[in-house]
């Protein structure tokens, strides 16, 4: 069987230069696209972001689903066909529990996450800025602190690189699959049963 992420290493490619270019555009035009239809879909709006925080308005947690199945589906199948390789990030429990506990206080004080802040920002809701001041000054201290966090947090409950369906001892496939159907009938539970 073809291993994917050899097969993609091997390919050729263009010089590094001509590919950093690429790939900067190529950020850049997701990143709008993303933004695009991110404001589009109203988590812009701090009602609509409160909302799910009340569990009154589920518009963000159907979007964030969404962004799962399509992301998770393309990117497997375009490994799958040796297109891409897999970056998985070290599973970190410790660093990851504060990390996102952090992140949920925040979310929780100001309704707003980094993306939906940025998309904030840009249609003019400048509360925003409250929030971006916090992003700027936590990712300092994040920075300054990395030294210490590595030697300690980082190092409690370091799985490694893991990926779920492997733990379950699952093929990527199946699970891919089978999760797949779970965040769509979900989804179909959320359109159906809950009002806007």
């Amino acid at each position: 069987m073809i291993d994917p992420g050899k097969a993609v290493k091997e390919s050729s490619e263009p010089p590094p230069a001509v590919l950093a270019g690429k790939k900067l555009l190529t950020a850049i035009l997701f990143g709008l696209a993303f933004g695009f239809f991110l404001q589009k879909g109203g988590v812009g709006k701090y009602n609509v972001l409160i909302g799910q925080l009340l569990l009154q308005d589920f518009t963000v947690a159907k979007i964030i689903m969404t962004a799962i199945v399509v992301g998770m589906v393309g990117v497997f199948t375009l490994h799958h066909f040796a297109k891409v390789n897999l970056h998985l990030q070290p599973t970190k429990i410790g660093a990851q529990i504060i990390g996102g506990t952090l992140f949920g206080i925040g979310f929780a004080l100001i309704a707003y996450c980094p993306g939906t802040g940025a998309v904030a920002l840009g249609q003019g809701s400048w509360d925003v800025l409250f929030g971006m001041a916090g992003l700027i000054t936590g990712s300092y201290l994040f920075a300054e602190m990395s030294g210490w966090l590595k030697r300690t947090v980082e190092t409690w409950g370091d799985k490694g690189k893991v990926m779920l369906p492997d733990l379950l001892h699952i093929p990527r496939g199946v699970f891919v699959s089978a999760f797949t159907l779970l965040l769509l009938a979900a989804l179909y539970a959320m359109e159906r049963f809950t009002t806007r």
